[in-house]
């Protein structure tokens, strides 16, 4: 009898558990894949760097972050809405903790083999540090000053603490109203939103940081995305996804639209329908309005292709590298760090064995770094349930 009400109370709490999607994971540890070749400083960052049209690495990894963040709280929001809270901004505090790392590897290891080797690449990645020290150190704890390659944590860390009261709203009132206000905010980026408000932050801090060194980043764009990802998240735990609703023709039309997007990018359309001639529309860091129909329509294709998608990427390493997102990110920055302090002279890139070694040596860093916190998580689960029901004492 015992036995029996132990395995229910351990039902019943297992039920209650959000349940994670290994294909999200494998996706995510595909997109971290395909970022740390884009940010290598190697020939195949000529190749990773927006392929499929004016697609990023990035925008995927924050629209799979938020979605999967909707997907395992959105229904515990309604029932326990403090506690959802207290494990988001946890996880904020944790990111934040990991960007302050970061920030300290920067100023410190690297800001030190900078300034004895004078390698460009580095100096010019910390030019307002060696510039303005305390500013910068005071700034990058506040999050308004974020170097090169730092500036994801910091924009994780906003949209993470905005996440609670995002999910508790929509789920008192409707998703539409937060998606209306999130396109407000983002039309109101691309005119100018981000610098008004760099404006008031650094009246209100007194820290004379340029707006070009809070980051390349515009959130106030950027939070579209991740919006986005929250109402796909949330649709999802509900069972009903927006994409299922959406007439057959959508999905060819998409197909259609991502393929002019992939001639635009490299250049097959003629110099009228190129990069550079569409400029701010395609831009990647204010998600430029162009740029936000080529995402919409690659997401149409993906969930076109999902089956196809989800059997080619759910394997290893993705699945692994997936589940230790936060860590493998900081692991390549480190690794991209290095392949910058191997840069001389006028060289941009690494070539041949050099390129290959620093290839070779990052992945298997960055998956090193995932088993490892695979298992620790894998550790601190089997702890918090305790022993078997079987292994259990009876009590009579």
């Amino acid at each position: 009898m015992a036995i029996e009400l132990a395995r229910r109370s351990i039902s019943v709490l297992q039920l209650g558990r959000p349940k994670r999607r290994p294909e999200l994971d494998a996706l995510r540890g595909l997109f971290l894949v395909w970022m740390t070749l884009t940010h290598l400083p190697t020939h195949l960052s000529d190749y990773f760097n927006q392929p499929l049209g004016f697609v990023s690495s990035a925008e995927g990894f924050v629209f799979l972050s938020a979605l999967l963040v909707a997907h395992l709280y959105f229904r515990q929001a309604a029932e326990n809405q403090g506690h959802v809270r207290e494990k988001l901004w946890k996880r904020s505090l944790r990111i934040y903790g990991y960007h302050v790392l970061m920030l300290l590897f920067a100023f410190t290891i690297a800001a030190s083999l900078a300034s004895h080797t004078h390698r460009p690449a580095l100096v010019n990645l910390l030019d307002f540090y060696f510039a303005h020290p305390l500013t910068a150190i005071a700034g990058s704890l506040l999050l308004i000053y974020c170097p090169p390659l730092l500036d994801i944590l910091p924009m994780y860390v906003a949209f993470m603490l905005l996440t609670p009261p995002a999910l508790a709203f929509a789920r008192r009132k409707r998703w539409s109203w937060i998606l209306a206000a999130s396109g407000c905010v983002w039309a109101l980026a691309q005119i100018g939103l981000r610098a008004w408000a760099h404006n008031l932050v650094v009246h209100a801090t007194g820290l004379k940081i340029p707006l070009q060194q809070t980051g390349a980043f515009n959130l106030f764009a950027w939070q579209l995305v991740w919006v986005l990802g929250l109402w796909i998240g949330a649709c999802s735990a509900e069972g009903s996804l927006p994409f299922a609703r959406l007439p057959r023709f959508i999905y060819p039309m998409s197909a259609a639209v991502c393929l002019f997007f992939i001639g635009v990018r490299h250049g097959w359309l003629g110099p009228r329908l190129t990069q550079d001639a569409l400029g701010v529309q395609l831009d990647k860091w204010q998600i430029g309005p162009l740029r936000l129909i080529n995402l919409i329509a690659f997401a149409c294709v993906m969930y076109w292709s999902r089956r196809l998608i989800i059997r080619l990427v759910s394997i290893e390493p993705f699945l692994t590298l997936g589940k230790a997102s936060l860590e493998v990110f900081c692991a390549h920055v480190f690794f991209v760090f290095v392949g910058l302090a191997l840069l001389y002279g006028e060289m941009s890139q690494l070539h041949g064995l050099l390129a290959a070694i620093l290839i070779a040596l990052t992945f298997s860093g960055m998956l090193l770094v995932a088993i490892r916190e695979v298992n620790k998580q894998a550790r601190n689960r089997a702890s918090k349930v305790g022993p078997c029901p079987r292994d259990a004492p009876s009590a009579g």
